[in-house]
């Protein structure tokens, strides 16, 4: 078993696989493994350390060796973070007595005489021109010399790592459960699929591949292992092309082909062919992506293969020779027209499609018999329509009436975010209404019996994941609009790292703070070093080695009620192109001290990958009780080419936050509803005793103790509660 697909498994579902090798005395090496663990923040559950103990000590230190480094980067121990001040929170200075400071140092300089104060008259300083400005005055090993260590609280965060079963077995459960999602995955899940996948391919497989993406990714290790092809559509072979070229799978942005080999040629053209001869009416599909397959043919050569000539018709069709007209244009025409109903029953030929336009069809409806038509139409095919789709539907209508007048939020699939007007007419209550109970019967219908459902309160206000990219890799992240309570210290410390991989490049960490009416208050960044709340840690420009920026809050001391934490790149690469780059918050009580960065205090850490110039993780709200709670964003902003600051998009963020903030998500709460109708009974799990017999838990983590015939649904596979 290779490693890397043994810390994969550590990655993604916190088990450790059950290491294999001679017994011995380990208990010793255990116990050390296990407090190394908790340094970080981790601990092994009681029936790990009990199997650890009864191996030999190789097997492990071997084990702990590879477990370490995961759980490490899992949490962002995996670089040195350095501070700019190297006393940080203590002895941040004032940000005009540090900016002066700066000037007189380098004034002092005669190399510098000359062109520092040349600007000076037209009331313009470049504090990056100042010799020593953003670079660390201090190596790190002092950073950790002038700091404490960090005391022992109560509420410092310990996860449990559980023991999974043979690493063969949990490497091919964690293929399944991948391969076999029905939401698509992100970025780094899609990309261990494909190794897994490579791993997994003469092994198990899943009944059915909902997600096209993870089909593309499943198809290049098939077919680099001989086996067939799993294709439904013309353009199941594009995404397949795109994997082999090292493309974007999800088509979102074009891919460079470089030249296929002849059996390569042969199987995508063979592939080709059998999917239009088998149904030619998918022709049609060839419209969306027209220039890809154009380029595409163009690597294929088809004409040196006339033995499939139903793939040849493919790169006519997108060469506009050979008409295929599609079932849009049709609806677009009947629209036009003003046949409503007529619209839907064709859309209804294919559901997914009908149940994504309901919204334009129900506000084109004339009268009544127009809107009962569209709904009968709907109710037909229900059954047919992806768990995902009809969860996707149904929080769009929930929140139909709440937005009619008002800006929208749009966010598209990697993340990026823009705000409109909304210009759509209203659909009417009733119809609201009626499509509403059609969506909770359907998705009730769809529910598997849970049997005991034991549920974890905490867990019931986490968004449902509808999407892979509606969180971010990481550590503690949740998906898009999840709401979670702020706990265990009053000192919220953010972080973010990058690493540049070609040129310099200089992120700015900053936190917005603004009012109940999402007006500004104040904020921190390295223009305001200082302010009642807290303290940032200063500018760091340049990361060839790395580099770390912080900002640290007093809670008891924020004046607004939002806390908009936000990294602006101010100059370089970007989020995409850096070498790497993660965002994340701890918290910790005012007594511990300890370094800038201690990884038992992080609560959360979050891949910073996406397009845009300014990254809004998540949002901290102040609740009705003076508390805190977290609403998670993941959202970019393209912002600006160069100099992105938090002066300059205040307006922008304080919208993005209000549209988020004031949306009503699909969560848990929702679908353990649903399912509670079914289960035999439901329990609210307060941390107490757990049930003798299995049962259906979802919640944050796994409990140590459960029944090992349960079913354990957590953050890590919350994907599974989404019907098919």
């Amino acid at each position: 078993m290779l490693p890397e697909l043994e810390t994969m498994v550590v990655r993604h579902t916190l088990r450790l696989p059950a290491p294999a090798g001679p017994g011995g005395e380990g208990a010793a090496a255990a116990r050390q493994f296990d407090a190394v663990l908790l340094s970080v923040g981790f601990q092994l559950s009681a029936e790990a350390l009990r199997h650890l103990s009864g191996l030999s000590r190789q097997a492990v230190l071997d084990t702990a060796e590879r477990t370490l480094a995961a759980v490490r980067e899992l949490v962002g121990a995996h670089v040195r973070h350095n501070a700019y001040f190297v006393d940080f929170p203590a002895g941040v200075p004032d940000t005009v007595e540090f900016w002066t400071s700066c000037l007189a140092k380098a004034l002092a300089r005669p190399a510098s005489r000359e062109g520092a104060p040349v600007a000076l008259p037209a009331g313009v300083l470049d504090l990056l021109a100042l010799p020593g400005y953003g670079t660390y005055q201090h190596g790190y090993e002092e950073v950790l010399a002038r700091h404490a260590e960090l005391v022992e609280a109560g509420g410092d965060r310990i996860t449990v790592l559980h023991l999974g079963g043979p690493p063969q077995d949990e490497v091919t459960a964690l293929y399944l459960a991948l391969a076999g999602s029905t939401t698509p995955l992100g970025e780094e899940h899609l990309r261990d699929l494909g190794v897994l996948a490579g791993h997994c391919v003469h092994g198990p497989q899943p009944d059915a591949i909902p997600v096209r993406e993870s089909r593309a990714q499943i198809n290049r290790a098939r077919l680099a292992a001989g086996a067939d092809l799993l294709l439904d559509t013309v353009t199941d072979v594009l995404r397949l092309a795109c994997a082999l070229g090292g493309g974007d799978v999800t088509l979102a942005q074009p891919t460079r082909f470089g030249r296929f080999s002849r059996p390569v040629r042969r199987a995508l053209l063979a592939g080709l062919d059998a999917v239009v001869a088998a149904a030619p009416a998918k022709l049609t599909d060839v419209h969306a992506h027209r220039e890809a397959f154009k380029r595409l043919g163009e690597r294929l050569h088809p004409h040196e293969y006339p033995r499939w000539p139903h793939a040849a018709q493919v790169f006519a069709v997108a060469r506009g020779e050979l008409p295929a007209r599609t079932l849009e244009s049709r609806v677009e025409d009947l629209l036009a027209a003003g046949g409503t109903a007529e619209a839907a029953r064709l859309l209804a030929t294919a559901p997914g499609k009908l149940f994504r336009a309901l919204d334009r069809l129900l506000r084109e409806c004339a009268d009544e018999a127009g809107t009962d038509a569209v709904l009968a139409a709907a109710e037909q095919v229900a059954d047919r329509v992806s768990g995902r789709v009809l969860l996707s539907v149904r929080e769009h209508f929930g929140n139909r009436a709440r937005e009619s007048g008002r800006r929208r939020v749009f966010v598209n699939r990697l993340g990026r975010a823009h705000v409109t007007d909304d210009t759509r007419c209203a659909v009417s209550d009733t119809a609201s209404a009626r499509l509403l109970d059609l969506l909770d019967a359907e998705l009730r219908r769809r529910l598997p019996d849970p049997g005991h459902l034991l549920v974890d309160p905490a867990v019931l206000d986490v968004a449902l994941p509808l999407s892979g990219r509606a969180a971010a890799a990481g550590f503690g992240v949740l998906p898009r609009g999840s709401l979670s309570a702020v706990e265990g210290g009053e000192l919220l410390r953010f972080f973010v790292y990058w690493k540049e991989a070609a040129r310099t490049t200089d992120f700015d960490l900053t936190a917005l703070l603004l009012d109940a009416g999402y007006g500004t208050v104040s904020w921190l960044s390295f223009t305001a070093l200082t302010e009642v709340e807290g303290e940032h840690s200063g500018d760091v420009t340049g990361a060839p080695d790395g580099a770390s920026e912080f900002i640290n809050l007093r809670l008891g001391a924020v004046r607004g009620d939002f806390i908009v934490p936000q990294v602006n790149i101010y100059s370089g690469e970007g989020f995409d192109e850096v070498e790497e780059s993660f965002f994340g918050f701890m918290l910790r009580e005012a007594e511990q001290a300890g370094r800038p960065f201690e990884p038992r205090t992080v609560r959360m850490k979050s891949d910073l990958r996406g397009p845009g110039r300014v990254a809004l993780p998540l949002v901290f709200l102040r609740g009705e009780d003076g508390g805190w709670q977290a609403k998670w964003l993941h959202l970019y902003l393209k912002g600006r080419p160069h100099a992105n600051q938090v002066e300059g998009n205040r307006a922008s963020v304080a919208t993005l936050v209000r549209g988020v903030v004031e949306r009503e998500f699909l969560t848990v709460r929702y679908l353990t509803g649903l399912l509670s109708d079914r289960a035999a009974g439901v329990t609210a799990w307060d941390g107490g005793a757990l049930p003798d017999g299995p049962v259906t838990f979802v919640g944050l983590e796994r409990p140590d103790g459960l029944h090992p015939d349960s079913r354990v649904v957590t953050p890590e596979n919350l994907r599974d509660l989404i019907p098919a």
